[in-house]
């Protein structure tokens, strides 16, 4: 699509006459022309643009609402497709549109040098298994094949690097029990004895018997956040305690985050049914739909799945959420400490999507392209203030 193509389908979307797929071939293109063409583009070509259209740079007129990202809203099939086309660039173009729009060549403008600085990759692949004998098992060293066994269960890690369960002998009860736990910065997958699937999230672990049955149930301890794909057996409940809360199942797809740091327990499901209960608390959920535990009460809400399970998808999905809540997941991610000037209040929101693949340095230069903050990267320690 050309310059005029792209002139005559923007008059049609902003008459509210396109359709989606035309909308997003629109966004799409502008995104290209941000990071390979940015001569052949000129303020005037965007200036009949709503705002809803622009790329990822220009700042909410209101305050303390500063999003990264405000993009057109996808379905997952094709917001897979789209970002599978633009990931690489989704970074630069936040920090090259603010140039863009509204700085130029204005060597004063160009903020963020310092965070590139001290960079820090991103997170990766890797945890440590805790056996019954006390025996600690680094995953990420560890080579493919059989790592161990316990009461006739084998534990190995599979060539694509997760670790698997499964039961050799007449699947009795065992009270051998597991620990796999991951520091700030990593993630991992376990395959359960009953095939059932968790992802564990950074500074998490996740507590269990090797055979996972205890008393007729399936049960597993959990500190921090996991998504579970639970496999049906209608004759062993899947029990997974967290932090004095309970949570039932037969076979489902949910997410739970119950972090130390969180002000609640976040429980979220995206197939089949859940019950959730705290004490003499109680609250049954169904699809798209969350339990929020503080501990006095279970409050059900509908929710954006694919924003609660961003972490497991490779990206920081960060629509509607407040700032420093943003941050703790970075600052997990990336495995650094987070500094707050008194200048940085509580009712500061984020918005839009970075991929969790970038550098540290990337990310903060997206966020500090917006105008939310400012960022000093020492050591392993980030520095937040105020323009």
């Amino acid at each position: 699509m050309n310059t005029n193509e792209a002139k005559e389908l923007l008059e049609k979307y902003n008459k509210g006459q396109a359709t989606e797929a035309e909308a997003q071939l629109l966004q799409y293109w502008l995104i290209h022309k941000a990071t390979t063409d940015m001569p052949e583009v000129d303020e005037s070509y965007y200036a009949g643009m709503s705002a809803s259209m622009r790329p990822s740079v220009l700042l909410s007129t209101q305050p303390r609402k500063l999003k990264i990202w405000p993009r057109i809203a996808l379905t997952t099939t094709r917001r897979r497709f789209v970002t599978s086309l633009i990931t690489a660039a989704a970074v630069a173009i936040m920090v090259l549109g603010v140039w863009f729009f509204n700085y130029h060549d204005d060597p004063s403008t160009q903020s963020g040098k310092a965070v590139a600085v001290n960079d820090i990759a991103p997170g990766k692949q890797g945890a440590t298994l805790t056996l019954a004998s006390g025996r600690k098992i680094r995953l990420t060293d560890a080579s493919n094949g059989e790592l161990a066994e316990e009461a006739e269960v084998e534990i190995s890690k599979s060539a694509n690097g997760q670790l698997v369960y499964k039961i050799k002998g007449d699947n009795a009860e065992s009270k051998k029990i597991n620990t796999l736990s991951t520091a700030k910065g990593e993630t991992y997958v376990v395959i359960l004895p009953d095939n059932s699937k968790v992802w564990l999230n950074a500074v998490s672990s996740l507590t269990y018997a090797t055979s996972l049955k205890e008393n007729g149930q399936r049960r597993v301890k959990l500190e921090g956040e996991a998504y579970f794909e639970v496999a049906k057996d209608k004759a062993h409940p899947f029990i997974v305690e967290s932090r004095g809360q309970q949570i039932e199942v037969l076979g489902t797809h949910f997410n739970v985050n119950s972090y130390a740091d969180e002000k609640v327990i976040a429980t979220t499901l995206l197939e089949g049914s859940v019950r959730v209960a705290s004490g003499s608390l109680e609250q049954f959920l169904s699809p798209g739909h969350q339990a929020l535990n503080n501990g006095k009460s279970i409050q059900i809400a509908k929710v954006n799945v694919e924003q609660v399970v961003d972490w497991k998808d490779g990206d920081f999905n960060l629509d509607h959420i407040d700032f420093k809540s943003a941050m703790r997941k970075i600052a997990r991610w990336y495995n650094v400490d987070v500094v707050y000037d008194a200048s940085i209040t509580n009712d500061i929101e984020t918005g839009g999507w970075v991929p969790r693949s970038n550098n540290l340095s990337e990310v903060l230069k997206a966020l500090e392209g917006t105008g939310i903050a400012k960022f000093k990267v020492t050591g392993r320690t980030i520095y937040v203030s105020k323009n």
